[in-house]
């Protein structure tokens, strides 16, 4: 009978340890950013307060993904038509295996910046737990609307983007 009560009380102790550090926060549109600082593959250091004044495109994805890589050449096409009208594209892969995803980049030479991720620091601190996941946010670090899966109406995308 002890051993019961003594298994009980260690479940309830770990479950008292554990569940804070489970509890997920999901950003959704209407909340501001939060905050997170990385350093792109380029070396450019992006912080959700120093892409200066522009609305952030925020694009979680892996290449292990198949709608990510379904997603990835009209998103690429967006930033392209989109680099110089004050909009900032940042995809963050949480890809663990670098080589792979490297080579991905070598091969589609995204138009945007990127980073590799692979201890999931920022998507953690945004909720993402389904990929593609991508967040528009607005100059002043508001969260606009967010996209859950692929991005299917890039033409709503952009007119988003420019109303803002």
């Amino acid at each position: 009978m002890w051993i019961k009560y003594a298994i009980g009380v260690l479940a309830a102790a770990l479950i008292a340890v554990v569940y804070p550090t489970l509890e997920q926060r999901v950003v959704q549109p209407d909340e501001d950013a939060p905050a997170f600082s990385i350093t792109t593959d380029s070396g450019q250091k992006i912080t959700e307060s120093n892409f200066g004044g522009k609305v952030l495109v925020l694009n979680f994805w892996a290449t292990w993904c198949p709608p990510c890589l379904e997603e990835f050449p009209a998103l690429n096409r967006f930033a392209a038509q989109n680099k110089d009208s004050g909009v900032v594209v940042l995809g963050i892969s949480v890809d663990k295996n670098e080589t792979l995803y490297k080579r991905f980049l070598q091969n589609t030479k995204p138009a945007f910046q990127t980073m590799r991720d692979p201890e999931q620091n920022v998507n953690a601190k945004y909720g993402t737990f389904q990929f593609p996941e991508t967040y528009i946010i607005d100059s002043k670090g508001r969260v606009i609307k967010k996209y859950i899966g692929i991005v299917d109406n890039f033409p709503e995308l952009e007119k988003l983007v420019k109303s803002l």
